[in-house]
């Protein structure tokens, strides 16, 4: 089974936004959050080919200034319903 990147599309269109270059986000990345990637893995994750790790998506939000849900769900973000965890 293929696995699926929803949010590859959607950085790819921040970072264009931005005007920023793989390599720019790529350094902003390692610089800003410690997460090494190359410009090669970048170009993988925008072609969604693969996959992006929950850290990774928080720093992407982060340094392309853009919200999270937006990455993974555009500009229709579902409605959730706050379930509270219970402590014992």
């Amino acid at each position: 089974m293929k696995k699926r990147n929803i949010s590859g599309k959607r950085i790819k269109l921040a970072r264009t936004n931005r005007e920023m270059a793989q390599a720019d986000l790529c350094a902003a990345l390692s610089v800003d959050h410690g997460i090494e990637m190359t410009q090669n893995t970048l170009s993988n994750i925008e072609r969604g080919e693969r996959i992006v790790r929950d850290e990774e998506l928080a720093a992407f939000a982060q340094v392309l200034d853009v919200n999270p849900c937006w990455l993974l769900f555009g500009d229709k973000v579902p409605k959730f319903s706050v379930t509270p965890l219970k402590s014992k």
